[in-house]
Order: structure tokens, then sequence, then C-alpha cells
């Protein structure tokens, strides 16, 4: 049975449908333009997920489809709400009416961890019951959470969060400064792994994280003529040593690290000695609706047992 998913996050449009028999997924995104800005309002990504729509369906393996899952907001809290999703919800929509399918919603989060537990072939944490720890580090979020596994989705309870700025948006305010066009992260990784420095700021402070004084600090050193690949690497470093300060306090057991910017080839070899943290493959930690797709194929799983 193939099982559609679609995620419009704020960044990319994308599609996924997901073979329940082979195990295999067949995946098309588009990431949208942000030019030399700092980011898309919510206008412009909902526009632009409208457009992207149609060519990825025409792209994608073709219907009928046995269920559709979509993401529908960003994270499941009271409140939380983005109207870049609304542009995907219409797509399930029509997608589970024309296939005669079931539609279920999950959060944007959720998706990450399921495509990072994909990713990894750690297939158990899907069973119902099952408790580990993830970190969603992306532009819009950055959380150490507790997780627990309701089967066909997770239950979950932030441990520890960034109190200003995400990761992601020191990543790219710093590629922003140097000169990279949005999003940046990408860039600032490759151009981290150029340099020799091991300098970094504490931005892990009494159980939670502080990323602004980055911005500040990078900017400072620009204006002393830093290296740019010093620079980039100052602020990466920071990041990874913070986040690895808090999978020591704050975790046991198996820890998976989920959203773009655990992508990064620094921070993986921070941790590159630590057998209980997991990261997928970077195609599956940036923005998909891989993730979605197999939680909507866990919930038809899960109803048709009852």
């Amino acid at each position: 049975m193939r099982i559609l998913g679609i995620d419009t996050s704020n960044y990319t449009t994308s599609l996924a449908v997901f073979d329940t028999e082979t195990g295999k997924t067949d995946e098309q995104r588009i990431v949208l333009s942000a030019g030399d800005g700092l980011g898309l309002r919510q206008s412009e990504a909902h526009f632009n997920h409208t457009k992207n729509l149609p060519s990825l369906f025409e792209k994608i393996s073709k219907g009928p489809y046995g269920a559709v899952g979509v993401s529908a907001r960003p994270r499941n809290a009271e409140g939380s709400y983005m109207p870049c999703f609304l542009a995907g919800i219409s797509a399930a929509c029509a997608a589970a009416s024309a296939s005669n399918a079931p539609l279920y919603s999950f959060s944007h989060q959720e998706g990450h961890i399921a495509a990072a537990i994909y990713g990894i072939g750690k297939t158990e944490l899907f069973e119902k019951g099952s408790e580990f720890f993830a970190f969603h580090l992306s532009g819009g979020t950055t959380e150490l959470l507790k997780v627990i596994s309701n089967g066909a989705g997770f239950s979950v309870n932030v441990v520890c969060e960034t109190l200003d700025i995400s990761a992601g948006q020191a990543l790219d305010r710093t590629g922003k400064m140097l000169g990279f066009s949005f999003p940046s992260g990408k860039k600032v990784d490759e151009l981290s792994l150029k340099s020799n420095s091991e300098k970094y700021l504490k931005c892990y402070k009494n159980g939670n994280f502080n990323f602004s004084g980055l911005e500040n600090k990078a900017a400072q050193m620009q204006k002393d003529k830093t290296a740019p690949e010093d620079i980039s690497k100052y602020v990466l470093l920071s990041i990874a040593k913070a986040i690895e300060i808090a999978v020591s306090e704050k975790t046991c057991g198996t820890v998976i690290m989920s959203g773009g910017v655990t992508g990064s080839k620094l921070l993986r070899s921070v941790f590159s000695s630590n057998k209980n943290v997991y990261f997928a493959p970077p195609s599956l930690s940036c923005d998909n609706a891989v993730g979605t797709a197999i939680l909507a194929a866990l919930k038809g799983k899960e109803l048709q047992n009852e």
C-alpha cells in the first residue's frame, strides 16, 4: 500500500510516498527561495507552497493512496499555528478525497522525529510506550524533548530549550553577515570545516540555551577582521558544545537528532564517539514529508488492528 505524506513548512514544500510493503520512500521537495533576506513572510510561504504542490504531484508516485498524512501545525502544543501549513492541509484533503482514503494530521515536529527514526533504522522506537530523547534543532525550534511513542505519533515534554533565538537562526544570521544567501546553515558548516580554531562561547546556562550573544560576538569578530572560516566555526562549535552539555546533563539512553541543523558535519563530529546519540542522513534531517507519510501508515495500521 502506498501512503502519501505532505509537509509545507515555512521553507520547504515536500511530498513523500511510503510503500508499506517494501518500506521504501519516494520523495520530492522544493526549497523556497528567500533571496537575500532572513526568512519568508507567511503569506509568501503559503503562496509558494500553493504554486509548488502541483508540480511535485506530477513527479511523485501516483495514487490512489491507502492513506494521506499531513503536517498541520508546528508542534503539538496549545496555540501552535502557522498559516503556511494550510497549503498542505488543502492538498491533503483533496488527495484523500480523490483516493477515498483516510486523512491523518500530525505536527511538523512529529514528522521530523519520525523521519530521523526511519533514517537511522531504529524502528523499534515507533512501538507504543517506547521512551527516548530527541533534539529538534531547526530555523524555528531548539528543544530537547523527552519523547514517548504513541504508536502513531509522539507525546513530548520539553526538557530544555532556547530562551531567545534558535540554533538555526544563529547560523542563518551569521551566514547573512558573511554574504551567504538564506538559508545559509550549510554554507556556514562547510566554511567552518576549514578552520583549526577551537574557540567557542558558552551558550548553555542554568539548564537552557541562549544563542543571541553569538550574533553579537560574530559581528564583533568580523569587525576585528577575523577570518570567515573562524567566525563560522566559532558559532557552530558554540552551538555544538551547548548541545553536548545538555545531552550529558539532561539525558540517559537513546538520543535522536532531528531538524535541519543536525545535518552539520561539525556538529556530528562532536558526537562521533557518543554511541547513544543518533543522527539521521542529512536528507532526512532537514524539512521533509517522509516522517509524515510513515506516521500515517502507522496510524492506519493501528486503527486496522483495533
